[in-house]
């Protein structure tokens, strides 16, 4: 995986790079199903707009514009699967966002949870950052004495 000098990423990867440590902390500790799933599925969306700023280089418009998720499997190649995962899971977060409850199950939005932390850690390293603990370290790392 290639990596970018992180003294050299402009500003607005590091806005991105916030904004979804943000909505991943929102989605960790949102109390309903499809907030939780909405929440985790904007986390990846953000850290791939956090990627795309660093990366990609505007280029003149040829035909239909390409969400990000296209861009991200363009711009970083090896984040193929990962951009074919989140893709997929564009039009329940869109149903979850609109209010459904039958649009996510439980299961599926701590699953994703777990993904977008994963993702933003995958997302720091290649922007050659050190990546932030994740869940299973922070969870592993407590104790059973509250």
């Amino acid at each position: 995986m290639s990596t970018t000098n992180p003294h050299l990423l402009p500003a607005t990867t590091h806005s991105y790079l916030s904004l979804a440590a943000e909505s991943l902390q929102e989605a960790i500790t949102a109390r309903d199903v499809p907030t939780r799933y909405a929440c985790a599925h904007v986390a990846a969306l953000r850290a791939t707009a956090a990627l795309l700023a660093a990366r990609a280089r505007p280029a003149p418009r040829r035909g239909r514009q390409k969400n990000a998720w296209v861009l991200l499997a363009e711009i970083a190649p090896e984040l193929s699967e990962w951009a074919r995962f989140f893709a997929a899971g564009a039009g329940k977060r869109a149903a979850a966002e609109a209010g459904s409850t039958r649009a996510v199950t439980e299961r599926e939005a701590d699953d994703l949870v777990r993904d977008s932390d994963r993702f933003l850690a995958v997302v720091e390293s290649a922007l050659g950052l050190v990546p932030h603990a994740g869940l299973d370290q922070r969870l592993s790392g407590q104790s059973g004495v509250a």
